[in-house]
């Protein structure tokens, strides 16, 4: 099921870069490094979370930082 998850998604992010390639022409090399990074890190995001679906997120990280702190401040 993972695996078959992980094909998809890559074969939907290889048709989204490939649809929108064609319309990169007139764009800055900048906007199509903008684009390629946004995509490659929402890509590996996607993949984490589908093969880690029990990864914490970014509020228990903000918990776990300031947590002490908050103790320390009562």
């Amino acid at each position: 099921m993972r695996w078959g998850s992980f094909i998809v998604i890559t074969l939907l992010v290889i048709a989204i870069f490939l649809y929108e390639r064609p319309h990169m022409k007139d764009y800055s090399k900048k906007e199509k490094r903008a684009l390629a990074s946004l995509t490659v890190t929402g890509w590996l995001l996607t993949l984490l979370l589908v093969l880690f679906p029990d990864l914490p997120g970014p509020t228990q990280l903000i918990q776990f930082i300031y947590h002490p702190l908050g103790k320390l401040l009562e």
